[in-house]
C-alpha cells in the first residue's frame, strides 16, 4: 500500500557499502533523498505515480568523509519528502556503475544537518542511473589537508577507475597557502587521478557573499590572507597540466552579483547563521546547476547519464 500523505517517509535497507541501482515509484511532487540528504530524483507535481531510477553510493562515513558528522546510519537510507510525499515501491540492486568523484570542502560535501547544504548533495539529481556520485569531501579541508589525511585522498584514490571523472574544488580553507604550494597540491591531486585512468576536472571555488558596493570584494572572490588569487592559480594549473576546468568562481560571481547583496542572502546562511560562505539548500541547488552546466559543456559524461 502507498504510504500516507503529508509526512516524510524514511526507509532503511541493510546492505553493505557499495553502489546500488534504486528504482522507486513515488507520488507526484515527491523528492527522493538518499543517505545524508543527497537529492537523487524528483517526481513531477500533480496526481499520479511516477517511476524514478538512480544510482547511489553507500559508504561509511555516510556523509562527510573526514568524519565531521560521525559514521551516520548503516546501510542505505532513503527519504521521501515534499508537501504530500508517497512511495508505492522500492527496488534496490547492487551495481557497478561509472563514477563521478567529488573532492572538496564544506561547500561541496554531504552535510548531514540542515540548513547546511553542499552543492555536491544536489548534483546527483542531474543524472540518470548508471552514474554514481561519490562525494569525498569534508568541512575545513584544503588541498593540502586532503592529500595529507588517509581518510581522504588515500581512501579515494584506489576507488577511482579508468573512465571515471573527478571534480576537484579547494580554496576556501587554503587561507595561508602560498601560490606555489597551492598549485603544487592541485597538480598532485590531478596527476594522481589521471594516473588511475580517470579524468580530473578542476572547479574554481564558489564565491562568498562578501560585497564591496555592488560587486564582490577580494574575500568574496577567494583571494586568501596572503593576497593569493586562488581561482586564478587554479586556472593556471589547469592550463599547465592540460586539465579541464569549470570556472565556478566566475559563474557564481555573475549569478550572485546579478542578484545583489540583499537577494543573494537566500543562497547562503546569512539570515540563519550570519554565514556568507556556506550555502542554503536553495543556494546549493543553484550552484549544483552551474556545475552541471559546466560539466555538460565539457562533454566528459556520456549523454545517456544525464537526466532530462
Amino acid at each position: 500500500m502507498p504510504e500516507p500523505a503529508n509526512q516524510a517517509t524514511v526507509r532503511t535497507y541493510d546492505v553493505p557499502p557499495g553502489h546500488y541501482d534504486v528504482s522507486v515509484v513515488v507520488r507526484g511532487g515527491t523528492e527522493v533523498l538518499a543517505e545524508a540528504r543527497r537529492l537523487m530524483a524528483r517526481a513531477s507535481p500533480g496526481d499520479g505515480w511516477h517511476r524514478r531510477t538512480f544510482t547511489v553510493n553507500v559508504r561509511t562515513p555516510e556523509a562527510q568523509q573526514n568524519g565531521w558528522d560521525g559514521p551516520g546510519t548503516p546501510g542505505l537510507t532513503l527519504t521521501f519528502a515534499g508537501a504530500a510525499p508517497g512511495v508505492r515501491s522500492v527496488e534496490v540492486v547492487p551495481a557497478r556503475p561509472a563514477a563521478l568523484f567529488l573532492a572538496g570542502d564544506s561547500t561541496v560535501t554531504d552535510q548531514a544537518h540542515a540548513p547546511y547544504t553542499g552543492w555536491g548533495q544536489r548534483l546527483p539529481a542531474h543524472f540518470r542511473h548508471g552514474l554514481s556520485v561519490v562525494n569525498h569531501s569534508g568541512s575545513s579541508e584544503s588541498a593540502a589537508s586532503f592529500l595529507a589525511k588517509p581518510e581522504l585522498w588515500a581512501a579515494m584514490e584506489p576507488q577511482v577507475r579508468p573512465g571515471d571523472v573527478a571534480l576537484v574544488q579547494f580554496g576556501h580553507n587554503d587561507k595561508q597557502a602560498t601560490a606555489a604550494a597551492y598549485r603544487d597540491n592541485l597538480a598532485r591531486i590531478t596527476r594522481g587521478i589521471a594516473a588511475r585512468g580517470a579524468t580530473p576536472v578542476l572547479v574554481t571555488p564558489i564565491v562568498r557573499r562578501r560585497f564591496d558596493g555592488a560587486a564582490l570584494g577580494p574575500t568574496g572572490l577567494i583571494v586568501n590572507e596572503r593576497g593569493v588569487d586562488l581561482p586564478a592559480e587554479m586556472r593556471a594549473v589547469a592550463a599547465a597540466e592540460g586539465v579541464a576546468l569549470i570556472d565556478l568562481t566566475d559563474d557564481s560571481r555573475r549569478f550572485v552579483e546579478t542578484l545583489g547583496p540583499e537577494a543573494a542572502e537566500e543562497l547562503y546562511l546569512t539570515r540563519d547563521k550570519q554565514d556568507d560562505t556556506h550555502t542554503s539548500e536553495h543556494g546549493a541547488t543553484i550552484f549544483a546547476g552551474l556545475v552541471a552546466t559546466g560539466l555538460r559543456r565539457l562533454g566528459l559524461i556520456a549523454g545517456r547519464f544525464w537526466a532530462p
